[in-house]
């Protein structure tokens, strides 16, 4: 009896995921179709736990990561979407932003790099959490069966109310306090156009 339990135990705890956050919580535009999210202090442990096993990419502008800074536990910058600054998107009242045509790729060479397949965890990490949760759709699609998408981004959501109202002060991988810097590693670059 005391056999089957530990092997119960050993087999409950080695099917846990990383989807810390709460999926009934997430804000639609936020939503994944696989399902997995995390908190950025959860995908902060889960690369600190097993760094070699996970994949963890900051799917961000280049323009963004130079000017707020990049998380230093990341592997790679790989846009989701590029800015066109030649055009310009009247309904945000920013540069265009079109889809990174190089995205797919650009996963696959950094998994080869690492050693890792579709089937081996892969963070993604933008803003916010919305463009995250489109990444993790569209490698849901190409059939990568395990990315996780950091909810609460990079500079965090914006407070509804209060002296700091608008601004990215609720929560995100910056205002927890986890390592980041404005020197980024050019190696983690994203330099393909």
């Amino acid at each position: 009896m005391k056999k089957v339990l530990l092997a119960l135990f050993v087999m409950f705890f080695a099917a846990q995921t990383w989807a810390a956050v709460d999926a009934a919580a997430v804000p639609e535009k936020k939503q994944t179709p696989q399902g997995l999210y995390l908190s950025a202090k959860d995908a902060h442990d889960m690369v600190q736990k097993d760094a070699a096993k996970v994949l963890f990419i900051d799917v961000r502008t280049q323009a963004e990561v130079e000017f707020v800074g990049m998380s230093t536990m990341v592997d790679a910058n790989i846009p989701y979407m590029i800015s066109n600054v030649a055009e310009w998107d009247a309904k945000k009242n920013v540069f265009a932003k079109t889809p990174n045509s190089g995205f797919q790729a650009a996963v696959e060479a950094q998994l080869k790099k690492k050693g890792l397949s579709k089937s081996d965890s892969i963070i993604v990490m933008c803003r916010s959490g919305d463009r995250s949760a489109k990444a993790a759709a569209l490698l849901a699609k190409l059939g990568y069966s395990n990315v996780y998408s950091v909810v609460d981004g990079f500079e965090g959501d914006t407070a509804k109310d209060g002296a700091h109202k608008g601004e990215r002060v609720v929560n995100g991988w910056k205002n927890a306090g986890l390592p980041w810097s404005y020197k980024l590693d050019k190696a983690k670059m994203y330099l393909e156009f």
